[in-house]
């Protein structure tokens, strides 16, 4: 299935924008997975399983299973998401930005090894290094335009001129993936929650191009404003992401057996609140 048809019939079907991204620290997760092999695929599976009727997707960042050495359980945790949860995308955290060769590497391992649905990307390197993973045309391409860490602004925020006049570096990026890029329909812009300003100035330029929006639960973006700058005509168009606040809301002091219920209500919680500005 298409990604962004998947996509839509999960807003439509959950009710829901919500993306729990999945981060695992095992430094974090509760005593009794504590020095298991298979911890981090048995901590994220439980917080799967406890939120998926509640989110439109999930983000599994591949840094957090790479440093670890734990790629077979990313890979065991994809399978078990399109076995148990088939209704919802998976789109792999992985902002890769290489050459042509080398990305061509990066789009096998994304769809093929992790057989994840979409992928994050840097568009820095221009159309050559994103050409690879549009030749997926049913796989999501999700390309940073305004990120949510405070060091975006040192490059996105730069004035630039460009074939379509003088504008902001993230503004051309955002044109030119609409424009240019996106003639399979897959792509999507990452905009960060706390930026609601750009994030409208993206919706103007985009359309209902969907949107992965970070930064709100642990970064303190504000959903009313998300909602207000971002949302599509339809209440849709927006994937937004929790991680850290979902994930460990029952792991304290390395306690919690019971993490994956308190994640959940971290999750309901979250959504709603995302749906009562919809």
């Amino acid at each position: 299935m298409h990604f962004m048809t998947a996509l839509t019939a999960a807003w439509q079907q959950r009710n829901s924008l919500l993306c729990v991204g999945l981060d695992p620290d095992p430094a974090r997760f509760p005593a009794h997975l504590q020095g298991r092999q298979d911890a981090i695929f048995e901590f994220c599976k439980a917080i799967v399983d406890a939120t998926a009727d509640l989110v439109c997707c999930f983000k599994p960042q591949i840094a957090y299973f790479a440093a670890r050495g734990a790629e077979d359980q990313l890979e065991a945790l994809i399978e078990h998401i399109h076995a148990k949860h088939p209704a919802i995308p998976v789109i792999l955290d992985a902002k890769r930005g290489d050459i042509g060769s080398t990305a061509e590497q990066y789009a096998i391992e994304a769809f093929e090894r992790f057989k994840a649905d979409a992928i994050t990307v840097n568009p820095y390197m221009g159309r050559d290094s994103i050409d690879p993973y549009l030749a997926y045309p049913d796989k999501g391409v999700i390309l940073l335009c305004r990120t949510s860490n405070p060091g975006g602004s040192d490059l996105q925020f730069l004035e630039v001129e460009t074939p379509r006049g003088r504008m902001k570096l993230y503004e051309h990026v955002a044109r030119t993936v609409a424009e240019d890029w996106n003639a399979s329909g897959n792509c999507g812009l990452v905009v960060g929650a706390t930026f609601p300003a750009e994030i409208a100035r993206v919706r103007d330029l985009t359309g209902d191009m969907p949107l992965l929006v970070p930064g709100i639960g642990a970064q303190g973006g504000d959903i009313a404003a998300t909602l207000a700058a971002g949302r599509t005509a339809n209440g849709n168009g927006l994937m937004i992401n929790s991680s850290r606040a979902i994930l460990y809301a029952g792991v304290k002091a390395n306690e919690g057996e019971d993490f994956a219920e308190a994640a959940r209500k971290v999750a309901l919680d979250t959504r709603d609140a995302i749906n009562a500005h919809r």
